[in-house]
């Protein structure tokens, strides 16, 4: 499986750089981990941010979300 910069895809790796490099997106993701656990969280952020994207155009999706946090 091709990969890009150590994740599954140009997506996740995108996602991941958001998630992990925006205070208030980083903030409001371990809340929602917090509050809700790892698993429930995920789902509950992709329901959350679904149809959105980052600022350079990646979609928010379940699978992108969870590789950002784990």
């Amino acid at each position: 499986m091709k990969t890009f910069n150590g994740h599954r895809s140009w997506n996740a790796w995108n996602v991941s750089l958001w998630i992990n490099n925006d205070e208030n997106t980083y903030k409001f993701c371990q809340e929602v981990i917090d509050g809700k656990g790892f698993d429930a969280g995920v789902i509950y952020l992709a329901e959350a941010l679904s149809g959105q994207k980052t600022p350079d155009g990646a979609i928010y999706n379940k699978t992108s979300i969870r590789e950002a946090l784990k």
